[in-house]
């Protein structure tokens, strides 16, 4: 990867539809070998994807909750981890070193939701021993771009 590369990534950061002819003329390339690098980037995995970013609020998911989940073994870890899958409105989960065992991002309508969503679904998930919440008040730093 050289500087082309990651000029390229650094600005399909901050705009996934770019164009490639606006890319390609924002720094400093052709059109084609622009095209190129592009297709280069996603055949090798360094760009894994693009995706439109919705805000929450907008479509009735403005109560959002950080979960930590602690299982009661490793014994059934796998078949947490695909029930979280499964799970829509956890929209982001990380498997932790320590205690506790995993951090979920989980979203729902209001807190009379998210009690449902936590009492039907959350405390349902395969092997949960322990459950912890904290409610989101704000988002400070969110989708931030990689430095690349």
């Amino acid at each position: 990867m050289d500087d082309l590369d990651r000029a390229i990534l650094a600005e399909l950061q901050l705009d996934g539809r770019i164009s490639a002819t606006a890319l390609a003329a924002k720094i400093g390339l052709s059109v084609a070998p622009c095209h190129r690098r592009i297709r280069e980037l996603e055949r090798s995995g360094v760009i894994a994807g693009y995706q439109a970013v919705i805000a929450p609020e907008r479509i009735g998911l403005g109560f959002e909750a950080l979960v930590f989940a602690t299982l009661k073994d490793r014994a059934q870890l796998k078949e947490f981890e695909m029930a979280v899958e499964r799970e829509e409105l956890i929209v982001d989960a990380q498997r932790l070193f320590g205690e506790p065992d995993f951090l979920l991002r989980v979203f729902a309508e209001d807190l009379s939701h998210y009690q449902r969503v936590y009492d039907e679904v959350l405390v349902e998930l395969p092997g949960v021993e322990k459950l912890t919440s904290t409610i989101v008040m704000r988002n400070i730093k969110e989708r931030a771009v990689l430095p690349v």
